[in-house]
């Protein structure tokens, strides 16, 4: 059988060596082992500071943004309302937490109602940038807001109810940052960031359980 760097065939299957082919061993590790053509990506330049030109008053939205701005700002509100609800509940819990073990776990409710209250102003901020406003409205928050607000009846209830919430979170904003594939990366990015906040407080929901067993 042929070597690796040789452009040589098996004579058994009767085919003739190539010998007038030059073998250029190919490194993996070494950058641009692979030839690109010049051409290969292209900015149109004359057509991009044209369209910067003609709709100022869109800010970042610009012909290449590819998702629906109507859409993406409805879900940027509804995940307002869920981390609104989210941080009041957590508030709630930081206060109402009584029992043997309750200062430990106020504390670790305490931090997380902060880092929700900071998802907020993130998704806040960007739907601002996006041309929309954001809705704060109390009397709709519980509607909107993907995960309930349940005040729970003891310390475990109420860490379980969080945990139920921070899963809820997880999975909508999964199929958020689905749904906005490449259209919008930017807001994208701030979900994935969110996220991973998320997973880390639905672990430490799980933790506190299991040490209450």
């Amino acid at each position: 059988m042929a070597g690796f760097f040789s452009f040589y065939r098996d004579e058994r299957l009767g085919l003739v060596p190539c010998d007038r082919l030059t073998a250029i061993p190919f490194n993996p590790f070494k950058e641009n082992s692979m030839p690109k053509s010049a051409a290969s990506f292209e900015i149109d330049l004359q057509r991009v500071r044209e369209d910067a030109r003609r709709h100022p008053e869109l800010g970042p939205i610009t012909p290449g943004y590819g998702a629906d701005r109507e859409t993406v700002l409805k879900l940027l509100n509804d995940a307002l309302a869920t981390e609104l609800v989210c941080t009041l509940r957590y508030r709630r819990h930081y206060f109402m937490a009584r029992g043997i073990e309750s200062e430990a776990v106020a504390a670790e409710f305490a931090e997380h109602a902060a880092e929700e209250q900071q998802h907020a102003d993130k998704l806040a901020a960007r739907i601002v940038q996006l041309g929309g406003a954001p809705d704060f409205a109390p009397e709709s928050l519980a509607r909107r807001a993907h995960s309930e607000y349940r005040e729970g009846t003891d310390l475990a209830d109420m860490i379980r109810e969080n945990l139920v919430a921070e899963r809820i979170a997880i999975e909508t904003y999964r199929e958020i940052i689905r749904y906005l594939g490449d259209g919008d990366t930017t807001t994208r990015r701030i979900f994935e960031e969110i996220l991973a906040v998320e997973e880390e407080h639905a672990d430490d929901m799980t933790d506190l359980l299991d040490d209450g067993k």
